[in-house]
């Protein structure tokens, strides 16, 4: 439970993690699913030595389904009454 709380303090896909469960299930619940998904890691890690801990990222759930951000986004945008026109940024 403390390296759950600790790890909702960084800027890794654990701490995302926390972050997005707290909004919905409370912090108690979080730290308890990021408790779980440690141990889960650390399982794997002991089980299999020639595999190595790699961080997906903070922005690895918004990265994976994009189309799906951008359309909750979009609507939370229209719902404060602004009209929102996309398009995409230049690289």
């Amino acid at each position: 439970m403390e390296a759950a709380h600790a790890a909702g303090r960084t800027q890794t896909y654990l701490g995302a993690q926390f972050h997005r469960l707290a909004a919905r299930r409370g912090a108690k619940r979080a730290a308890v699913a990021v408790g779980h998904t440690i141990l889960v890691v650390a399982y794997h890690l002991l089980a299999d030595p020639a595999t190595r801990f790699r961080d997906l990222g903070p922005t690895y759930d918004d990265q994976r389904d994009r189309a799906r951000v951008t359309r909750r986004l979009v609507h939370r945008i229209e719902a404060l009454g602004y009209q929102v026109a996309l398009s995409p940024a230049s690289a």
